[in-house]
């Protein structure tokens, strides 16, 4: 390691402990496992089915070795260990089992996320495993193996009566925080639509800039619940155990949205990571992997290939 890609470590683990409010001596209060050692990691045997499936003119970015790009934006999907250089999360978990089963050596490589999409085209490495969701403007360009649900979570205080929100008429005259222009505001509006047309109460939309504002106003009373990424509120509720999950909403609603490995198009590998993801469900491992960190509710029944992504909106 370089002493320049050191310091850029350091500095988004930096980072990444303001955001999330993580020190090394809290890491063990949230449940999760942020050494670097990662003990715990759950390891697999190769899968011969999945090594077939590996196209014969396919070239390695590495020979003997799965080379994956991952953003390390925060726990429990991808983060800096309690050493500050160590990527340790769900996906690397899952890049890891990926690699084992194609009798491969994991290669991870952390990025920043703006830059997976040339990397990934310019042959930098392998395979993206960083919570990409598949859309169909990305399906033009790269192909796809999805591994896990693409859900926002609603939240609320720990000590709310709101016990469940799984349909519009659940969030009717509550008070919700959400990021302006983002995917949950959009199904939000939405909602709001199918509440009025009931003759129901509307949402009251709370447009706040960023999460920490977004966890003040939930924490003040000021606002009834939060909505965003799933994974990100999970970590929080573990962390600080101050609000708890109601309910999780598809980041494609009204269709399931899925997040994949993300493969360069027509490299011929996407088929053989499916294949792979596909024997790591029937085995139990899968379910293992998201156990650890705590996002069962996001498993997929199975994996496939280039499905139906979000549409361009």
């Amino acid at each position: 390691m370089t002493i320049f890609t050191r310091a850029a470590g350091l500095a988004a683990a930096g980072i990444i402990a303001v955001l999330s409010g993580l020190g090394p001596a809290e890491a063990e209060d949230t449940g999760f496992d942020l050494s670097p050692e990662q003990a715990g990691r759950i390891h697999v045997d190769s899968n011969p089915e999945a090594i077939t499936a590996l196209p014969a003119d396919y070239t390695f970015v590495t020979p003997g070795k799965l080379t994956v790009a991952t953003a390390p934006g925060g726990p429990p999907l991808n983060t800096y260990a309690t050493d500050a250089r160590t990527v340790v999360g769900a996906d690397p978990d899952y890049a890891s089992a990926i690699a084992e089963s194609l009798g491969l050596e994991l290669e991870l490589v952390p990025i920043a996320w703006a830059d997976w999409p040339l990397g990934l085209t310019s042959g930098k490495y392998d395979a993206v495993i960083s919570n990409v969701g598949v859309t169909e403007e990305r399906k033009e360009k790269f192909d796809f193996s999805t591994y896990r649900q693409g859900l926002h979570g609603f939240f609320v205080k720990a000590d709310s009566p709101i016990t469940e929100i799984s349909e519009p008429k659940d969030v009717a005259g509550l008070s919700v925080t959400v990021g302006a222009g983002t995917n949950q505001e959009r199904i939000l509006l939405e909602w709001n639509k199918l509440n009025e047309a009931a003759g129901l109460k509307p949402i009251d939309l709370q447009y706040h800039d960023d999460e920490a504002a977004r966890l003040v106003a939930l924490r003040s009373g000021r606002v009834d619940v939060i909505v965003q990424p799933h994974a990100q509120l999970v970590f929080i509720a573990a962390r600080d155990k101050d609000i708890k999950r109601v309910g999780t909403l598809s980041a494609g609603w009204p269709e399931r949205s899925d997040v994949a490995i993300t493969t360069r198009k027509g490299s011929g590998l996407a088929h053989a990571l499916t294949v792979a993801t596909n024997g790591l469900i029937a085995d139990g491992t899968y379910r293992k992997i998201l156990d650890r960190w705590q996002l069962a509710e996001e498993a997929l029944p199975k994996s496939e290939t280039n499905p139906p992504g979000l549409p361009k909106f």
